[in-house]
């Protein structure tokens, strides 16, 4: 996304071969990226229901494997950006693996906080798309998209976060608020940032990189979200919380389905 509106608002034109290549390496060191973390978290994924049987756990690749098969993504996935595309935008991807790896990984297992720290490595992609075309991180517009992803992150994570939580607590991971026993600080910190994210799209389009079409369209989209973080906000359950996480799953390509239309179209 960040990649296309930065091709047709600042360039006018979008050239598919640079498109095809910042695709390419941006998909190596985000694949490195997980599969490093998977290395890092091999006996604790061991111990929830929801990742034991990856790889790494069963075994079925040996932890020297995984670590070599992860790094030499990841720095196959750089270079390759760095050659092809813009050294910005190579930048911008090493620093969504540093912190990805460096701070959300281990915070995972200290304090919740590591939601909002991960939303930001998670955030990062559209920056780098924009900066695979433009070789600059200034454009207001990159750091709008950066904030759609943040904020729609946060939700999207805290739901999965209540649905797996004896999982994750059994693991030793705390992905909910201290002493969130009912549900409530969780529920609320997603609602606030569904809510957050209705002005953040209003802000594309008052600042002329959007036009009528995607703010008429965010609108129901964002009301649809906004459904089912109310439902979860009155009753935490499992149900709601699973209900709202493909709430998020749906909201995501929706807002950038429409907002492609828009600036194609335009």
């Amino acid at each position: 996304m960040g990649f296309l509106m930065a091709s047709v608002v600042v360039r006018g034109a979008i050239d598919w071969v640079l498109m095809f290549h910042a695709t390419i390496g941006t998909y190596l060191i985000a694949g490195g990226t997980a599969a490093h973390n998977q290395f890092l978290e091999r006996g604790l994924d061991g111990l929830m229901n929801r990742t034991k049987a990856r790889p790494l756990p069963t075994q079925r690749i040996s932890a020297v494997e995984g670590k070599l098969f992860s790094v030499s993504l990841i720095i196959v996935g750089l270079g390759y950006l760095v050659w092809f595309t813009h050294h910005v935008a190579g930048a911008v991807s090493l620093a969504t693996t540093l912190i990805y790896l460096g701070l959300y990984t281990p915070m995972k297992q200290k304090t919740a906080f590591n939601i909002v720290v991960g939303a930001v490595p998670g955030a990062l992609p559209p920056v780098g798309g924009w900066a695979a075309v433009t070789g600059t991180i200034i454009d207001p517009g990159m750091w709008i998209l950066f904030a759609i992803v943040f904020f729609w992150q946060i939700p999207h994570v805290m739901a999965i976060a209540w649905v797996c939580k004896d999982d994750y607590s059994g693991a030793g991971f705390k992905m909910l608020p201290k002493g969130d026993h009912n549900g409530l600080k969780t529920s609320i910190y997603a609602l606030l940032c569904i809510l957050i994210l209705f002005g953040v799209n209003y802000s594309l389009y008052a600042l002329g990189l959007a036009h009528a079409l995607f703010l008429i369209s965010s609108i129901p989209i964002g009301l649809f979200f906004l459904f089912f973080g109310l439902r979860f906000i009155q009753s935490r359950s499992h149900k709601t919380a699973r209900a709202l996480m493909f709430a998020s799953i749906a909201y995501l390509p929706l807002i950038w389905l429409v907002l492609s239309i828009d600036v194609l179209i335009y």
